[in-house]
């Protein structure tokens, strides 16, 4: 499976290479600033669930008792 493992030198050049001719160089700037913001969003929403995480395990289950009807309404 040694195939399928991190890209090494010449791969990641390579790599460069094809997107550099795919987007072109007036494009690049634009595609790393979008990619920029999509992981910026990613690491906040995994905050966001982390910290709701946190929140829920300190807060106390309590047991919410179901209401019963009342018979003076027939």
């Amino acid at each position: 499976m040694a195939a399928f493992g991190m890209p090494g030198g010449w791969e990641i050049f390579a790599i460069l290479a094809v997107v550099l001719l795919l987007f072109g160089p007036s494009q690049l700037p634009k595609l790393a600033k979008t990619f920029g913001k999509s992981a910026k969003a990613l690491r906040e929403g995994m905050n966001e669930i982390t910290d709701e995480g946190e929140d829920a395990s300190k807060e106390p289950v309590k047991a919410e008792k179901a209401e019963t009807p009342k018979d003076d309404e027939a």
